[in-house]
C-alpha cells in the first residue's frame, strides 16, 4: 500500500488551564526535512521530540507546530516591577523634555518588552504538562499518517487506471504487429520494384536482406518486457514505502515504450506510443509525491 508524502494532521488537548494544539503538514522531499516550532518553555525537549518524530515519519518536508493558549480570559502574569519603573522613569523624562503631558505613561510602560511575563513561562517545565504535549503530538502524527494513507489510496487508484490504459494500448500494438511487419515488407518490395526491374533482383539475396532489416524492427522482446514492467508496477504498489521502486519501474516502462516507438516504423503504432507516453508522464508526475 503506497502513501502520499503530502499530509496534514491536527490534534488538541487540555492540561490544567492550557489548550495544547499540534499541527503537522508535509510536502514531498527526497529525505526527511523536519521543521519544528514550539513555545520557548518546551525548548529543552526539542531534541528528544525530534528524535521521536523521526522514528514515526518517513520522507517529506515536514512542518510541525506546537502552540498553547490559556483557557481563562486573563492569563496569569507577573509584572517585572523593577523594569517597569525604569521604563516609566525614562518615558517621564522624555515627556517632560518634549513638554508632552497627553501621554498615558503607565499604559505605555505596560506595553514595553518583558514588563509582563506569564507565570508559567518563568517556572520550570512541568513533567505532566510535557506528557500532555507529547501525547498531543502523537495524536496529530496519527491523524497525519491517516491522511497520507487516504491520499495514497487515491494515488493507487489513479496509477492503476493509467497502467491499465497503457496495457490496453500495448494490446493494440501486439494485435497489429503482424500486419505492421507485412506492410513494411510490401512497402520495401514496391519501392525497389519502382527503381529496379524485377528480373534483375536476386530473390534469395533480397529475402536475406529483408529478413535482416525486419529483425532490426522486431519489437517482440520490447512488448514482453513492457508487459512485465506493467505487471511489476501493479505488484510494487502493494508494498509499503515503494515510491523510489515505482520510480525506477516507471523509468523502465518509459525505456521500452521509447524503443517500441523508435523501432516500429509505423504511423499507427507511433500514435499508440504517444498515448502511452502521455499516460506515463502523468504517472511520473504523481510518483514525486509517493513515499
Amino acid at each position: 500500500m503506497i502513501k502520499s508524502m503530502t499530509g496534514f494532521g491536527k490534534a488538541t488537548n487540555e492540561f490544567s488551564a492550557k489548550k495544547i494544539t499540534v499541527e503537522v503538514r508535509s510536502l514531498n522531499s527526497r529525505q526527511l526535512d523536519l521543521n519544528l516550532r514550539m513555545p520557548y518553555a518546551y525548548k529543552e525537549k526539542e531534541l528528544e521530540l525530534r528524535s521521536e518524530i523521526s522514528k514515526q515519519i518517513e520522507r517529506g518536508k515536514v512542518d510541525i507546530t506546537v502552540f498553547t493558549e490559556f483557557l481563562q480570559e486573563a492569563m496569569p502574569v507577573a509584572i517585572n516591577k523593577t523594569l517597569a519603573r525604569v521604563y516609566y522613569k525614562e518615558l517621564k523624562t522624555l515627556a517632560e523634555e518634549l513638554n508632552d503631558t497627553s501621554v498615558n505613561l503607565l499604559a505605555l510602560t505596560m506595553k514595553m518588552p518583558d514588563v509582563l511575563k506569564a507565570e508559567k513561562e518563568i517556572t520550570e517545565l512541568d513533567a505532566e504538562e510535557w506528557k500532555a504535549v507529547k501525547s498531543t503530538v502523537d495524536k496529530a502524527i496519527e491523524a497525519f499518517q491517516k491522511f497520507r494513507e487516504d491520499e495514497g489510496n487515491t494515488l493507487s487508484a489513479e496509477f492503476a487506471t493509467r497502467i491499465g490504459i497503457i496495457d490496453k494500448l500495448l494490446a493494440e500494438v501486439v494485435a497489429m504487429d503482424a500486419a505492421r511487419v507485412d506492410n513494411i515488407r510490401n512497402r520495401i518490395k514496391t519501392n525497389i520494384a519502382e527503381v529496379i526491374e524485377k528480373e534483375k533482383i536476386d530473390e534469395n539475396r533480397f529475402e536475406q536482406e529483408l529478413i535482416y532489416y525486419i529483425e532490426k524492427l522486431d519489437i517482440t522482446e520490447e512488448k514482453l518486457r513492457l508487459k512485465t514492467h506493467l505487471d511489476y508496477f501493479m505488484e510494487a504498489m502493494k508494498e509499503l514505502g515503494s515510491g523510489r521502486k515505482l520510480g525506477f519501474i516507471a523509468q523502465e516502462i518509459g525505456r521500452e515504450i521509447n524503443t517500441i516507438g523508435s523501432k516500429a516504423n509505423d504511423s499507427t503504432v507511433q500514435k499508440l506510443v504517444v498515448q502511452m507516453k502521455d499516460e506515463l508522464e502523468k504517472i511520473k508526475e504523481q510518483l514525486l509525491n509517493v513515499l
